[in-house]
């Protein structure tokens, strides 16, 4: 249901479909890692944000025929899930397609960004994503859709939401940034190479008999077709933004090295909010926490789509709360315990078929840098600034770290439990020095 003030905020709503301009071919399927299924109730979120002069000459017929060139690189996104006999999920490579939103906003970029610092409006940008949800009927579920939004003054939004079963934010940043390729008439720099015809049902090797649970992951199921979080808490997600000066103040607050090397600028983020929601969390002090960072150990292959992210845990044996900054970003540094592979092991396991999440089942915090977030562009011009969230988590919350507009900044998005967030918000103001 629209509200009243979301037509008037967003209206003349058309959707239609894009795919790729050259057909797949018969019986081209796509089996999702262990990591993928892991990571299938959860949706990434992503807005970016562009003058007019990006769009000057360009039509909307523009935009989509590269998208067209641009999808033949990366068709299984275009496909849709299956089910093998033995449950598993599948994605058949069918070209059906993904969801092309435009919309028109009636206010301008500038107010709209105005609008996004006040404190009752930090949820607006959800406006300029489609909403989506993988089911409950597989065979029709896009698994990623666009919204084009343009604004009074000229400028435009891109929205993606992109079920993260096709891979980390990572990887989506990769693929929105070959639409920018195709828009050069350029080909990606890599095709994509996973796609398989299998022959014959997958065998799984036999998992080991010493396995251990991970605790990064919350089992939810079952959830059936209907990939979504089950929960009965409403979340409300708020951003910041840290300047060169918070930043330096930030790393005052937590002074000194972690052995030879400066404290890392993510690692500090996170001691401080570990403790601040420590603080004014209402019951048990989170006591363990997940540590999601790119790729350092080989696995992301070169254009290819999935999830690689390192998934770590780190389990504090003493009170959040009374803790020195340090102290916790010590742990973080170096206590930080991969559970990439016990999260591949549950889900061998179980043959693919467990419904867990990882984001939310502890407090999670999500380092985007190596992201290359602003590479998108259009006419050479690329995104003012380009804000993230995250849907099907849980209630434990994500904070997640982008890089900002300029180098020297970083944006903050923190999606929390609605309880918590206007003590939360207090307390990191505090914190961090935050006008």
């Amino acid at each position: 249901m629209v509200s009243p003030k979301e037509e008037t905020l967003i209206y003349n709503i058309k959707i239609s479909s894009v795919g790729p301009g050259l057909v797949t071919g018969e019986h081209v399927t796509h089996d999702p890692t262990n990591m993928d299924l892991a990571m299938k109730l959860h949706y990434l979120k992503t807005v970016y944000y562009f003058r007019s002069q990006a769009i000057d000459g360009l039509t909307t017929m523009d935009l989509k025929e590269a998208i067209f060139t641009w999808l033949n690189q990366f068709y299984p996104t275009c496909g849709r899930f299956r089910r093998a006999e033995s449950g598993q999920a599948y994605i058949k490579c069918n070209d059906c397609g993904a969801r092309f939103i435009e919309a028109l906003c009636g206010k301008s970029l500038d107010e709209w960004m105005e609008m996004m610092v006040e404190e009752e409006e930090v949820s607006i940008e959800r406006l300029l994503v489609p909403k989506q949800v993988i089911g409950p009927e597989l065979h029709f579920s896009p698994l990623f859709l666009l919204q084009l939004t343009k604004f009074r003054c000229g400028g435009i939004s891109v929205g993606l939401s992109w079920a993260h079963v096709l891979g980390d934010a990572f990887s989506a940043a990769d693929f929105m940034n070959a639409w920018s390729q195709a828009m050069r008439a350029q080909n990606p720099a890599q095709p994509l190479k996973q796609v398989q015809t299998p022959t014959k049902p997958k065998t799984h090797p036999s998992p080991s008999t010493l396995f251990e649970a991970p605790l990064s992951v919350k089992w939810v199921g079952p959830v059936g077709d209907n990939w979504m979080t089950p929960n009965d808490y409403k979340m409300e997600a708020f951003s910041f933004n840290l300047t060169a000066k918070q930043l330096n103040h930030l790393q005052s607050k937590v002074s000194g090295q972690v052995g030879a090397n400066p404290i890392p600028v993510f690692e500090s983020i996170c001691a401080l909010i570990w403790k601040s929601v420590a603080k004014i969390r209402n019951g048990p002090e989170p006591k363990v926490v997940t540590i999601c960072k790119n790729d350092s150990h080989g696995r992301r292959e070169k254009g290819v789509l999935g999830n690689g992210q390192v998934i770590s845990i780190v389990k504090a044996e003493f009170s959040v709360t009374e803790a020195k900054p340090e102290e916790l970003v010590e742990m973080v540094v170096h206590r930080a315990v991969d559970e990439w592979s016990k999260i591949d092991e549950a889900m061998e396991k179980e043959k693919g078929l467990s419904d867990i999440i990882v984001y939310g089942a502890n407090l999670t915090f999500v380092d985007l840098e190596g992201a290359d977030v602003y590479g998108l562009e259009f006419n050479g011009q690329k995104p003012i600034y380009v804000g993230y969230d995250v849907d099907g988590i849980g209630k434990e919350g994500v904070v997640l770290v982008i890089p900002g507009p300029k180098n020297a900044t970083k944006v903050v998005t923190l999606i929390m439990p609605e309880s918590e967030v206007l003590e939360l918000k207090s307390e990191l103001k505090r914190e961090f020095s935050i006008a």
